[in-house]
């Protein structure tokens, strides 16, 4: 890793607030956005938790819209082809969860990344990092919560791509690393990291502006 890149991910994990990295359940996660104002309240049950994932499911996709909208000068073939190949998943997720979801959806959020320099290659990478990994904990923390079969099962598949997200641009950064097998993420017993809605959500001031409050929700 080259001193550009150490130093921009330096910069990734102090205001994301991460410090060390990402780490199993239990451990610091970075912030992910969202303000503590009043806001859109995400609904009990299932239509709780199918909206705590729109949410972030929207933010991932803003993200990676924004990526390919506005290229690092240094972006190579293989990096556009995963990050195009990223960004047509996590909308899928988007629009998957918001049919899903009906009338009892919640609104279009409005983003900031402002923290994010969208034309440093470390800089953007690392930011997917943080998000990706983040998105794995949040799918395994809130499984628990789901009662309807059919949507726990939805939300496994889409845990399984997000994890292999994670892998892809954990080898971006670092190729033929441990990191892309889950070094630093996964535990002694095999096992990735898990957070509840309420350890994601007061993380989230960074990168969404709309306020989201989940006061039903663990």
């Amino acid at each position: 890793m080259d001193m550009q890149t150490k130093a921009s991910r330096r910069h990734i994990l102090k205001w994301t607030g991460v410090g060390a990295g990402i780490m199993v359940a239990g451990s610091l996660l970075p912030n992910f956005g969202i303000s503590t104002a009043l806001g859109a309240e995400l609904g009990d049950g299932d239509v709780g938790v199918l909206n705590y994932a729109y949410a972030l499911e929207q933010l991932e996709a803003a993200f990676y819209i924004q990526v390919l909208k506005t290229p690092f000068s240094s972006m190579q073939e293989n990096d556009q082809v995963i990050l195009t190949s990223i960004r047509d998943h996590e909308i899928a997720h988007r629009d998957f969860l918001k049919k899903a979801l009906g009338r009892n959806a919640i609104g279009a959020l409005e983003v900031d990344f402002s923290a994010v320099d969208f034309g440093s290659r470390a800089s953007v990478l690392g930011t997917a990092e943080v998000f990706e990994n983040l998105g794995v904990a949040a799918y395994n923390g809130a499984g628990q919560l789901i009662k309807n079969v059919d949507y726990l099962a939805a939300a496994g598949s889409i845990v399984s791509i997000e994890a292999r997200h994670a892998a892809a641009i954990s080898d971006l950064l670092r190729p033929y690393s441990a990191q892309a097998v889950g070094r630093g993420h996964v535990d002694s017993k095999g096992l990735d990291g898990a957070l509840l809605p309420s350890q994601v959500l007061p993380k989230a001031a960074p990168f969404i502006k709309t306020p989201v409050t989940a006061a039903s929700l663990a």
